[in-house]
């Protein structure tokens, strides 16, 4: 939690962070608005570098071991998930932390709950990914109609 409000903080109350929102949303208005944009892009690469690895952590410590087959199956498409169905835009300039958590924590309700009415993984997988799908659209139905808004 202390990590979620420290990030929080940094997007949304630092020059940093909205730097980070205007390079994600348009690098060439960024840019031409006079932000580095590769010096932003290099710091926030370290920063994601640096959470990967915190994640690591987490992850062989959950385990009690190190396991180079551990990490595999649909960790990367929940965690791409958690981030789209809290708000967060495939395309940049858009979303929050608190959003991507409490993606995060709908894709655990559905993994869980799936796991205890007792579908099978491939069901499970259909389902989240019906769910992903679901999100990307209306994501793009969304940035097409600020589009079309001139916003």
């Amino acid at each position: 939690m202390a990590l979620l409000a420290a990030c929080s903080v940094l997007t949304t109350r630092t020059t940093f962070g909205r730097h980070v929102y205007a390079v994600g949303g348009n690098a060439e208005a960024a840019r031409r608005a006079g932000i580095n944009v590769a010096r932003i892009r290099l710091l926030v690469f370290m920063i994601a570098g640096g959470l990967a690895a915190l994640g690591g952590v987490i992850l062989a410590s959950r385990l009690r071991s190190v396991d180079l087959s551990a990490g595999g199956g649909t960790i990367l498409l929940d965690s791409i998930g958690a981030a789209v169905i809290g708000g967060v835009s495939l395309f940049g300039g858009r979303g929050r932390m608190r959003g991507a958590l409490l993606g995060a924590l709908v894709i655990a309700m559905i993994a869980n709950g799936t796991d205890l009415i007792g579908y099978s993984a491939a069901t499970q997988y259909l389902i989240t990914a019906a769910i992903l799908l679901g999100a990307v659209t209306l994501d793009t139905l969304s940035r097409r109609r600020l589009a079309a808004a001139g916003n």
